[in-house]
């Protein structure tokens, strides 16, 4: 290919990402492969081995995943132009191929991103990322909380102990009453009424609003 026309031709990428390795394909806007290659995972990996090749890219394409909104951020900021597509339509499009493999799937993504057959997926900010991640975590301590205190009350009652109805905050203490006089039984529950109190280890964020 002449110079003039590499440099007209528009080029595209495709990311189909592992835990471990991400296999790329590269190819230009009448469908050729120009590059393939298996890398880390990781933003600099990939975006050497995007910029090695030497072309300038039309769009960068990685299906939504958990990976995946820590490698577009990355490699926007490594000055790529990366884009997260919706997983969904991806997965019909790729269904049509024959051997499904993660080169195949590199190259399938790479050939979306040329016809433009895809949808984009907004990627929160870090900031609304690690929020979510706080109230995530909290919302699972509370159902575990939930589930030591249901687990605690059973168990009791073989003894005939009764916990009866209590607020959240004397469940610990009337447990801790009903078992005084019993050591086996206040050994086996004091670490789960421990564990019982990591639950407010995290707290709501913040709000930010008025």
């Amino acid at each position: 290919m002449d110079a003039k026309r590499r440099t007209a031709m528009k080029y595209y990428a495709g990311l189909d990402v592992s835990l471990e390795k991400t296999s790329l394909c590269i190819v230009d806007g009448e469908g050729k492969i120009m590059a393939e290659r298996k890398v880390a995972s990781e933003p600099r990996a990939i975006a050497e081995a995007l910029r090695a090749v030497g072309l300038a890219l039309e769009r960068v394409g990685l299906e939504a995943g958990p990976l995946s909104p820590w490698l577009h951020d990355g490699l926007r900021a490594e000055g790529l132009p990366a884009i997260c597509i919706e997983t969904r339509r991806m997965k019909a499009a790729l269904r049509a191929m024959r051997n499904k493999t993660d080169r195949n799937d590199a190259r399938g993504i790479a050939q979306v991103m040329r016809t433009g057959w895809f949808r984009f997926v907004h990627v929160k900010s870090r900031e609304s990322q690690e929020l979510r991640l706080v109230l995530t975590h909290r919302k699972t301590l509370q159902c575990k909380a939930l589930d030591i205190e249901n687990e605690v009350r059973g168990t009791l009652k073989a003894f005939g102990l009764k916990v009866g109805k209590v607020s959240r905050g004397r469940f610990a203490a009337r447990v801790r009453e009903l078992v005084a006089d019993r050591p086996r039984l206040r050994a086996a529950t004091e670490p789960v009424l421990k564990a019982r109190g990591c639950a407010g280890g995290i707290r709501p964020p913040p709000s930010h609003g008025p």
